[in-house]
């Protein structure tokens, strides 16, 4: 998988954005074994200990677990995955109304010109 790292914002914050997102996706699906630090690091290009930084932050999340003889997992937790799903959606909604207003559009125009766009 391709990540996508850009100056101005830390690098382990975007690390923890793409995991969090491919473990919403089910790039890495409820229950997987998550490849080790050393693996995600060296596909991204970065410093493990900024990757430990990114996957610790999922810890903290409740996205990912840590067991010593089996590495990290993704949860199996429905809700926790659900809340992560909705949190995406309601920041990609930020995004969008955040882009129509720049265009000049109100809330109410950004929302009645997706209603149209869905038919």
């Amino acid at each position: 998988m391709e990540w996508k790292l850009t100056d101005g914002r830390p690098i382990w914050v975007q690390l923890h954005e793409q995991l969090r997102q491919r473990i919403a996706t089910g790039a890495y699906p409820r229950g997987s074994r998550m490849p080790s630090v050393r693996e995600l690091a060296a596909e991204a290009g970065v410093n493990p200990n900024t990757m430990q930084r990114a996957l610790a932050q999922l810890e903290a999340d409740g996205l990912v677990s840590t067991n010593r003889t089996a590495g990290r997992t993704v949860t199996e937790d429905g809700v926790v995955l659900s809340r992560i799903c909705i949190e995406l959606a309601n920041e990609r909604i930020r995004e969008y109304l955040h882009s129509m207003a720049l265009l000049g559009f109100t809330k109410d125009e950004a929302v009645e010109l997706l209603k149209k766009w869905e038919e």
